[in-house]
């Protein structure tokens, strides 16, 4: 007794890992879907010194401290 299975064929093969790569990109690129209204926080910046100046110990003056320690 044969069983009559459906032989895969090459083009049956390349047509469907196409067609899961395609639809691989197209998720990839769809916005994500978010819940709610959350805005994202937002950095609050100190004022400008009144008499000049304006240095301050930020995290990217203290990244570039450690970056030359010895």
């Amino acid at each position: 007794m044969s069983q009559n299975s459906p032989k895969l064929s090459r083009r049956t093969l390349f047509a469907g890992a196409s067609t899961v790569g395609a639809l691989a990109a197209v998720a990839t690129v769809l916005p994500k879907v978010t819940t709610g209204n959350a805005a994202p926080p937002v950095a609050v910046k100190p004022p400008p010194p009144e008499r000049g100046g304006g240095y301050h110990l930020s995290e990217h003056v203290k990244r570039y401290y450690k970056t030359t320690m010895v």
